[in-house]
């Protein structure tokens, strides 16, 4: 990643980062996390005096996320990552890392009095952390940059901060100007703006720095939802069919047809004791993901499960599996499959939006197609919606019934993807 100058909607974000809270939020590849980095690095040579944090779902995230694309841009000599003490050093300042994936993650902060602060991915973490930490800014010139990508438009972000801002570019270029509002209402005034600014991006908004053919590719992996949030970058509701680009005539491969592996990856599986067990296998052959086959026992002990699986396995020895990613929250199953000595066990990948949103690029741009031996999962995949009672809340989630199968598709496709994501065509007509 080279530095470069910054161009259109990335420099108009930062000419105006001069508020107490600067988001950047948007379409991926858009630019926004480019610029806020500049921005960051910027501060932290020329900030105020005091503790600095970076924030994200986890250190490893932010490691990966930020840190390591930080070098990249300005040398492992002025971004030092402190491994095992969770700070990195920029630029001869010292900042801590944080991760804040759940409730309690706001105690880690809490007492803190902070200069300055980056947040990754800000909508997804909990709303009592950020909270806690716009609490944190006490000292004189503090400012916060946050990134992330758009959810529902009832998300606590969008609704709390984002649409209270005292500037707003949109994702047209429009400026929504409320800083006269803010220098002339007091602070008590139920209608006064936050000192918050707010710049929306949209992939087009950074086309000028990426391939031609990425950007096509990029549209092309997503549809629906998906597409309205990551490529437009709009704050869409959560509604209807998940997986909506699923076409049964263009999806579906004959069991008879399925070419020859290259390879096996995974068998996923979703774990029951009232609802039924699913496992969904998953293989790849000349760069596209095949859902090859199904498990689908009847209920038993968990004893009866792992035999019937051991039998189910040896019936496909050209099918054999590299992995069983199991449901995490299976821990008997996953014992007696251990004691069993059936397969190579590991816990699933348990985002489900996150999971979905990789099932869902995978099918709208054709490199993820479903044998015919998957009958239920055929069954399920129509009637796979969200959740309208939890969108009306803010949250993303699909109705919890039929979707055993689904869910075994997901921890298969989801937690392979480093094994894949190299492997993998570049998007093909669905």
């Amino acid at each position: 990643m080279k530095l470069t100058a910054l161009q259109g909607k990335a420099r108009l974000a930062h000419r105006f980062s001069t508020a107490a809270i600067n988001v950047l939020e948007g379409s991926v590849r858009s630019g926004k996390t480019v610029g806020s980095l500049m921005d960051w690095v910027e501060f932290c040579r020329n900030g105020p005096e005091g503790n600095l944090l970076m924030v994200g779902r986890t250190e490893r995230t932010l490691i990966n996320n930020l840190l390591l694309p930080l070098q990249e841009m300005y040398g492992a000599d002025r971004i030092i990552i402190n491994s095992g003490n969770g700070t990195v050093t920029i630029c001869g300042r010292l900042v801590l890392l944080v991760g804040a994936n759940n409730e309690q993650a706001r105690t880690k902060i809490q007492g803190l009095t902070l200069a300055g602060a980056y947040v990754d991915e800000a909508a997804t973490l909990p709303e009592s952390f950020w909270d806690m930490l716009v609490s944190r800014m006490s000292v004189d010139g503090a400012q916060i940059w946050a990134t992330c990508n758009p959810e529902g438009p009832r998300h606590w972000f969008l609704t709390k901060w984002l649409q209270r801002a005292k500037l707003w570019i949109d994702g047209d270029g429009v400026f929504h100007d409320r800083r006269k509002q803010f220098r002339d209402l007091p602070p008590e005034d139920p209608d006064r703006p936050l000192n918050l600014h707010r710049v929306s991006f949209t992939l087009d908004d950074n086309a000028h720095n990426l391939p031609a053919e990425y950007v096509a590719n990029t549209k092309a992996s997503y549809t629906g939802l998906f597409y309205q949030r990551m490529i437009l970058g709009r704050w869409a509701l959560a509604d209807g069919m998940i997986y909506d680009s699923f076409d049964a005539g263009k999806h579906v491969v004959p069991a008879s047809e399925l070419p020859t592996m290259d390879r096996v990856f995974a068998l996923g599986i979703d774990y029951g004791t009232t609802n039924p067990t699913r496992g969904v296998l998953l293989g790849i052959a000349g760069g596209r993901l095949y859902a090859l086959d199904e498990w689908a026992p009847g209920r038993g002990t968990d004893g009866d499960l792992s035999a019937d699986l051991a039998s189910w396995l040896a019936a496909r020895p050209s099918w054999t599996p590299e992995y069983l990613y199991v449901d995490p929250a299976a821990a008997s199953f996953k014992m007696q499959l251990y004691s069993d000595r059936v397969g190579r066990i590991d816990n699933g990948m348990n985002a489900v939006v996150d999971g979905i949103r990789i099932v869902a690029s995978l099918i709208s741009s054709g490199r993820l197609l479903i044998s015919d031996n998957c009958e239920r999962l055929l069954e399920e995949l129509p009637g796979y919606v969200w959740d309208v009672k939890a969108s009306e809340k803010g949250e993303d989630r699909p109705v919890k019934l039929d979707d055993h199968s689904c869910d075994a598709l997901r921890y298969a496709v989801a937690t392979t993807q480093p094994l894949w994501q190299r492997m993998i065509a570049a998007p093909l007509a669905a």
